[in-house]
Order: C-alpha cells, then structure tokens, then sequence
C-alpha cells in the first residue's frame, strides 16, 4: 500500500481485539485498538483513520448508532462485525452506513483483503481528486523529510521527533540489516542470516515474532517504527534512516 493509512479497530472482547489488532500488524497494516466508543471518540480527536473495524455490541453505545455518527461526520470506510446473520440485520447494518458486512467468527485473512481493498480505492479516490484539482503555479520545494537514526553505540532508535526507544541486540541487527537498504525490500532468508536463525518453521517464526514486537513499541515512540511486510517475500523500512 504506498499511502500512509490508518485503521482503527473498535471491539470490547480483549482476546479478539489484541488477536485482530496482532494479525493486521504482522500484515503491515497500520492498526490501532480499542475497546469502546469512548475510546474511539478520543482517538480520533488525535489521530485521522481511514477505515473502522466496529463491532455492533459495544459496552457503552450500539455500533450501529456510532456508525451513524462516523458516516455523517468522517470520510472513513466501515467494516462492521456482528455475530448475527439475517439479512435484516445487514440491511440495517448497510443502513447505517457500513461498507463491508461481516459475520463472527471472522477470518483474519479475508479481513485483510477487505481491507486491502478498500485502503486500494480510498488511494484511487485521492488520486483522482488530485488530478482535478488546479496545479500552484510555482509551489516552493518541499523540505527533506526527516528521518530515523539508529545508534550503534548504544543500541538506539531514534525517531524522527526525538524520541529513542532501547532495542535488544536481535531487535538491533534487524534494524541495522534494513537500514542497509531503506524502503528496499529484504527477502526472508538474507534477514534469517542476519539474525543467526535457521531457515525453517521455527526461525520464520521468531522473524516474524520479532517484527511484531518492533511495531508493538509506538507506546514508547511518537509513532509506529516504518516496517514494511512483502508477503512471501520479506520485510522493508519504509522511511529514510542513517547508522550513526
């Protein structure tokens, strides 16, 4: 997905939110989770999304009424989650303006593609936008993107903010082997070496594992460090980054 894009996931079942929220990571899908409406409504006083995941049954206000809320009042796409299944309940669900319907128990990989999908015509939608909008008849030129830095010394991240986050050495040699090639994409078997881990179930899993737990350290960052998933491929740092 070449856009930067957002997705916020509204459940209040902790064990399927955090399994959702892992599954969509791991997919290199920008994801954030909560467990009621209240906390939605803060997150998105922070933060733009563009699509949300939102189950009907919510603690504190009926998923349908928030959808309501989202559709009159945000340009997010929604994908709505309930456990029931007659076509009442869909129409209604469409009603209140969900985009895409789907029924628990859902399968995490065609969560995915929905979403891939409707991240894929969000993009063609601004593109065309874009495209009709009147060019600036000299736009000065932009400033050069600041970017990550990674700190042999002390085994550091250091984002482009000013934050720093400590790493493991693993976590260090993963960052070190991308940051080789910044927004190049790193097949499995070259990071696999990297990291002394054998080529088989077990050492794609701790790739995999350790990925997850990079993404998972935004709460000690002021945003998500960049790492790209390719699937059957590898993994990218999606954004500039020097060794220092």
């Amino acid at each position: 997905m070449p856009n930067h894009h957002n997705i916020i996931v509204v459940e209040d079942d902790c064990d399927f939110r955090e399994s959702m929220v892992e599954y969509l990571a791991l997919a290199g899908i920008e994801v954030t989770g909560v467990s009621s409406a209240l906390e939605f409504y803060n997150c998105i006083t922070r933060q733009e999304y563009q699509i949300v995941v939102l189950d009907i049954g919510l603690p504190d206000q009926n998923g349908l009424v928030l959808a309501e809320f989202i559709r009159k009042n945000t340009n997010m796409r929604i994908v709505m989650l309930t456990a029931q299944s007659s076509l009442d309940s869909k129409i209604t669900a469409y009603r209140s303006g969900a985009d895409i319907y789907m029924v628990k128990p859902i399968d995490f990989s065609e969560l995915a593609a929905s979403l891939e999908s409707l991240l894929g015509r969000i993009d063609k939608n601004e593109e065309s936008v874009s495209r009709e909008l009147p060019q600036a008849a000299s736009a000065p030129p932009k400033a050069a993107e600041p970017g990550w830095s990674l700190s042999r010394n002390q085994c550091i991240l250091h984002s482009p903010q000013g934050s720093e986050v400590s790493l493991t050495s693993k976590e260090f040699d993963l960052l070190e082997k991308l940051a080789a090639s910044p927004n190049e994409v790193v097949e499995r078997q070259d990071l696999l070496k990297a990291l002394d881990y054998d080529n088989d179930e077990f050492g794609n899993k701790a790739l995999d594992a350790l990925v997850h737990r990079l993404r998972r350290k935004k709460d000690d960052l002021d945003l998500r460090i960049p790492l790209k998933t390719t699937h059957g491929v590898g993994y990218s740092f999606a954004g500039p980054i020097v060794l220092v």
